[in-house]
This record gives structure tokens, C-alpha cells and sequence, in this order.
């Protein structure tokens, strides 16, 4: 049974004199649209063990560093994942990471969960997220970088 706790990690690495933003594309199966790397946290694993575990098993990257940012928000679950969750569980909160990424390697990515990466300018990230809490915490991140 899982907590009713997700994470979002949004990987970046310095280009020019800007950020540049990894992005993943879902299966079909798994809605066919682009995101940060997502996860929920598994046994008694932190938000942060979550993060970075997710991260490394989404993209095989390890950052030089990952933060937790001031910004999370809350998901309603759909009545199809409510099996996945405690009885009564109608929604869950999702914690936003920003993980700087200093490897060029390329992503390695699971093509059961995603069919392609796309590292992304601001503008660019944006026009490609579906869902506007991702947006939302893609806009964060970019202030916060701008600090």
C-alpha cells in the first residue's frame, strides 16, 4: 500500500546564461505526455530518498546536488489508482525537487514508463507540460534558479 506522497523532480543544467530542462514523454499507456521525473516514495524511504531514487532509476543520473523547494501542491486521485492507496484516500501531495545535472551523458530511460527526453529551454518546457501544476512548479524552479 502506498503513502499518499509523490515527488517531482525537475533535473537542470546550466547552458549559456540560462537553465536548460529535462523533460520525459509517458507511454501511451501512461497518458502520452511530458513531465519532470515523477515517483511515490516507497516503504519508509523519505521525500528526499524518493527524489533521488526516482531520479536515478528514471534517467540514471546522479546530481551534484538535489533540494527540496517550498512548493508542493495536492493531486485528487483518480478512481482507478485509489486501489493503490490507503481506504478513504481521496487525494495526494506532491513535493517539487530541482537536481542539477552536471554529467553530458545522455538519459538512460525505461521505455515501460517513457518513450523519449527532451532537454528543454524555459519557453520550450513549458509549451510541452500538460498538466498546470507542473507548470506551476516549473515556473518556481525557474525563479528559483534566477535567485
Amino acid at each position: 500500500m502506498r503513502l499518499p506522497i509523490q515527488v517531482l523532480v525537475y533535473p537542470v543544467k546550466p547552458k549559456d546564461e540560462s537553465w536548460e530542462y529535462l523533460l520525459l514523454k509517458r507511454t501511451e499507456d501512461r497518458g502520452g505526455f511530458w513531465q519532470g521525473v515523477t515517483g511515490h516514495t516507497e516503504g519508509r524511504e523519505s521525500i528526499e530518498q524518493a527524489a533521488s531514487r526516482e531520479l536515478l532509476e528514471e534517467t540514471g543520473f546522479i546530481p551534484s546536488f538535489l533540494m527540496k523547494t517550498d512548493f508542493s501542491y495536492t493531486i485528487p486521485l483518480k478512481d482507478l489508482d485509489k486501489e493503490n492507496y490507503p481506504e478513504g484516500t481521496e487525494e495526494l501531495d506532491e513535493y517539487v525537487f530541482v537536481a542539477r545535472i552536471n554529467q553530458d551523458d545522455l538519459p538512460s530511460i525505461d521505455s515501460l514508463e517513457h518513450t523519449e527526453w527532451k532537454w528543454c529551454s524555459y519557453d520550450e518546457a513549458i509549451s510541452l507540460l500538460y498538466w498546470d501544476t507542473n507548470k506551476q512548479a516549473l515556473e518556481y524552479i525557474k525563479k528559483f534558479l534566477e535567485e
